[in-house]
């Protein structure tokens, strides 16, 4: 294997000492601050405010003055304007959010520098065409907007989901009160500094950060929409929050996918989707490939290639741009992990991981295979959400997928073969919201994205996610 020398990101982010809470076009105090910590060196980065009960009625009171005097009169081509422009400030600014991006997160700078943010300026340019287009997207002759938005988004992806979340909402004439993930506020306070840039009018756009507390007032705020992207225990909570109210609601919660490869896919091609399914972000990814159903016949060849390339991954400093696997975002879920990959060993599964060395201060977790697993299994059925691989085996292509689908989750799976009957014929079977084909990890802001079962309802992106942010 090659020796990279540290090829560390020099630019660096003009972060503040503090950040307040963005209500109405402004940073005002909240009732309480706390901190944003670096999670690959543990190191504060900054302090925010939190918003409690009060800060959320403010920011749905200005959202609610904002849509009816304003967001909610002006044309479709108006508005699209407008997020055009928050498009290209944000790839003006590309180089410093990707930076920022890791540092609040951990991420490696290469996936935010070319997956993160210019999919998240992808969002704002393609929703900025349907701005005016809403009446043609056969969703009925006069599609209105619902009011005012709550969102509530995870810290895996910090600004891609703000622009999942935010973009259609605007496109289609409402207005926003956002509350980040309280471990990665930092890209979400960029981006109301970014909206103030634009010109924004006041009111369109609220973020509020905090913890669990601030998202439950969220819900519970006289909004006219709750979207949240998230746990499935956190979904379960909203759903019944809002059950009985006229609230619309959009859930994309967990998953447990299902990677299969069958005997006759390309075995490289096939392992290296295998290694982005489950390795990107460091499987802190609700649609990861966590698991892998591969036929047995090919079973040993998988394998042997599959640990071969996984000791090649570099687990490391989030700003050098050698670095695949970056640090793990807080040190609770770095628990969470170790608990579940302790469990896998106790219950009889086989772990394998590469020779690396860890930092040594920081959240850290080598990658991880297990083997010799059955369905049965917490590894095998629990959302583990970290860098662990639960591999196993099947015999014929029924089994594949009565395996594949025996989760309570319905996110997203992927299929490895080279005859396209085959793959037409899985994906049909499989009880997943999106099947990659001889791919995995591939989004679109034309792609609707969203799952089945305990993976929540509703979808994103697409045509089809704009009918959530719509009275039709």
């Amino acid at each position: 294997m090659f020796e990279y020398a540290p090829a560390p990101e020099s630019v660096r982010p003009q972060i503040k000492e503090h950040y307040g809470l963005f209500i109405d076009g402004e940073f005002v105090d909240g009732q309480a601050d706390f901190k944003s910590v670096d999670p690959s060196t543990e190191e504060s980065l900054f302090t925010v405010a939190e918003a409690g009960e009060a800060d959320v009625a403010k920011a749905v009171a200005a959202a609610r003055r904002a849509h009816e005097t304003v967001w909610g009169p002006m044309s479709g081509a108006e508005r699209g304007k407008y997020l055009f422009r928050i498009a290209r400030l944000l790839q003006e600014r590309a180089r410093e959010f990707a930076v920022a991006e890791s540092l609040d997160n951990g991420k490696p700078i290469k996936e935010t520098r070319d997956f993160d943010v210019p999919t998240a300026a992808q969002h704002f340019f393609y929703h900025a065409g349907w701005a005016d287009k809403l009446a043609y997207a056969g969703l009925g002759p006069d599609p209105r907007p619902l009011g005012v938005v709550g969102q509530v988004i995870p810290w895996n992806f910090p600004l891609l989901m703000l622009a999942w979340k935010i973009a259609p909402a605007l496109a289609c004439g409402n207005t926003v009160v956002l509350k980040p993930a309280e471990t990665t506020p930092l890209t979400a306070l960029m981006f109301a500094e970014l909206c103030q840039e634009a010109d924004l009018p006041p009111g369109v756009v609220n973020i509020l950060p905090g913890a669990g507390a601030t998202g439950a007032a969220l819900v519970d705020a006289a909004v006219d929409k709750v979207a949240f992207t998230g746990s499935t225990a956190v979904g379960r909570a909203i759903a019944k929050a809002v059950a009985g109210s006229k609230k619309k609601v959009t859930l994309e919660l967990g998953g447990k996918a299902a990677n299969i490869v069958f005997d006759d896919a390309a075995i490289d091609q096939a392992v290296e989707g295998i290694v982005n399914g489950i390795f990107f972000n460091q499987g802190h990814v609700c649609c990861a490939g966590s698991r892998l159903l591969v036929q047995e016949s090919v079973a040993g060849e998988v394998l042997e290639r599959l640990k071969a390339r996984v000791a090649t991954l570099r687990v490391g400093d989030p700003l050098d741009k050698n670095t695949d696997i970056g640090a793990i975002n807080s040190a609770e879920q770095l628990e969470r992990i170790t608990a579940l990959a302790k469990a896998g060993e106790e219950e009889g599964a086989d772990a394998w991981q590469p020779a690396c060395d860890l930092p040594e201060r920081g959240f850290w977790f080598r990658p991880t295979v297990f083997t010799g697993v059955q369905q049965s299994m917490r590894i095998a059925q629990e959302e583990i959400f970290g860098p662990v691989l639960s591999v196993l085996t099947f015999r014929t292509p029924d089994e594949a997928i009565a395996k594949a689908n025996n989760t309570p989750y319905g996110l997203s799976a992927g299929v490895w073969t080279e005859k396209g009957s085959k793959i037409l014929w899985a994906a049909e079977r499989l009880r997943a919201g999106v099947v990659w084909a001889n791919t995995f990890n591939q989004f679109d802001a034309a792609s609707p994205f969203g799952g089945l079962k305990e993976s929540g309802y509703g979808r994103e992106g697409g045509r089809q996610g704009l009918e959530a942010y719509l009275d039709v």
